[in-house]
């Protein structure tokens, strides 16, 4: 694979048969399934120069991978005979078939697909984007962050640790609190847990939604002696007082909690001009791309497609999913562009590897009624195994880089 942005204005501004708006995973992915159908004129809008295996980023703020690992360079990931503009979309407007870009060009399409992603509302929680990166705040949530997270682990001997999830869809949900379990069995092993407090603040009635699941982790969480705080959330954070606002919305009230390690997860939404788009739903407070869930095709424009974290389906945003939808989107995109009603179907299938030790993970996977979809219906998935630990952190990058990123798997 090779690719070189675009810089002729006039390339640009012409028609294109298909424009793919974001070069992560869901893009790239589509991208290399439409190439090897024999589609060609196929254009992707992204205005980054590297390409970033964000499942990792746990493992990065757990001290188990390095940080240099989890990127590519864009170019590199691209498809043959995919054009690269790279520049930001700015507004779309499916009426006209247009897409305006940074820099005041635009470009004319005939099918679209939306995979732009969504955005860390750092400013959604009042002092939390001038406290994060600083002193005894960090995140795994951003490549910028996330070694920051595992020297404030590797250097806690004592006092109080907090683990926040934000009251938002967010990409994968279970990133929040595998972090707390790493760090808690750090601690373990450093025979200082004892001396740690640990609160894991989480804004649903339980710790997973899927019960199987659920009822695992609480036990993990029990194991480490770590307080979790349901129905709640971080509404504040002082970073200069080392303090944060936890708000318990079942009972309505509000705690100040002062920490010595706060590892937060910022509120997500769609990217602003897609929320100020028409594509996106009115349904979706939060500005994601209206879908239907099955089929992935826009309810109001039959010729935009959306999958990936930007759309708004009733399942989890994780690279699982992606890996899933990208087919589907692939080959009901070719059915509408000869002329056949779609046919193919997501069933909303998603995983989340819950990594709950440094040699531990249950591998959660599941569709949209919440019933549980092993791969390896032979192996009992139901319980913490190093054998998923090692499929985790060996195998899967393995699959994301050569297989789903090339449209083989």
């Amino acid at each position: 694979m090779a690719a070189s942005p675009t810089p002729d204005t006039e390339t640009i501004t012409g028609r294109h048969r298909v424009a793919i708006i974001g070069g992560g995973s869901a893009g790239i992915s589509v991208a290399a399934r439409l190439r090897r159908a024999g589609v060609t004129d196929i254009t992707l809008v992204e205005p980054s120069d590297s390409h970033w295996y964000q499942p990792l980023w746990t493992l990065v703020g757990g001290g188990q991978a390095s940080l240099r690992g989890t990127r590519r360079a864009e170019a590199a990931v691209i498809p043959d005979g995919v054009r690269w503009i790279r520049r930001h979309a700015l507004a779309v407007d499916p009426d006209a078939h247009t897409i305006t870009l940074s820099g005041g060009a635009a470009l004319t399409y005939e099918y679209l697909v939306m995979a732009p992603g969504l955005q860390l509302d750092w400013d959604a929680v009042p002092g939390l984007a001038e406290a994060v990166g600083h002193d005894r705040v960090s995140s795994n949530y951003a490549p910028e962050y996330a070694p920051r997270t595992w020297e404030l682990i590797r250097n806690m001997r004592s006092g109080t640790a907090v683990f926040t999830h934000p009251a938002t869809p967010l990409k994968c949900g279970g990133a929040p609190q595998k972090i707390a379990y790493l760090a808690a069995d750090h601690w373990r092993r450093r025979k200082v847990l004892d001396r740690i407090r640990i609160i894991l603040v989480i804004p649903d009635a339980t710790l997973f939604k899927v019960p199987e699941w659920g009822r695992v982790l609480e036990r993990v969480a029990d194991r480490y002696g770590i307080e979790v705080r349901l129905r709640s959330e971080m509404t504040a954070v002082d970073g200069d007082r080392r303090e944060i606002v936890v708000t318990d919305h079942a009972g309505g009230r509000a705690e100040t909690v002062p920490y010595d390690l706060l590892h937060a997860v910022p509120p997500q939404s769609a990217p602003d001009w897609v929320k100020r788009s028409p594509l996106a739903d009115p349904a979706a407070a939060l500005g994601f791309v209206a879908a239907d869930k099955h089929t992935l095709r826009h309810p109001r424009y039959p010729d935009v497609f959306a999958l990936g974290d930007v759309a708004n389906l009733p399942t989890s945003k994780t690279g699982a999913a992606v890996r899933k939808q990208a087919p589907v989107v692939a080959a009901n995109l070719l059915d509408v562009m000869d002329g056949r009603t779609p046919t193919h179907r997501y069933d909303g299938y998603t995983s989340c590897p819950l990594v709950t030790a440094r040699d531990r993970m249950l591998l959660a996977e599941f569709d949209y009624d919440q019933r549980p979809r092993p791969t390896f219906p032979l192996i009992d998935t139901f319980k913490e195994r190093r054998d998923m630990w090692v499929f985790k952190r060996y195998l899967l990058p393995q699959i994301y880089w050569r297989g789903m990123l090339t449209g083989r798997l």
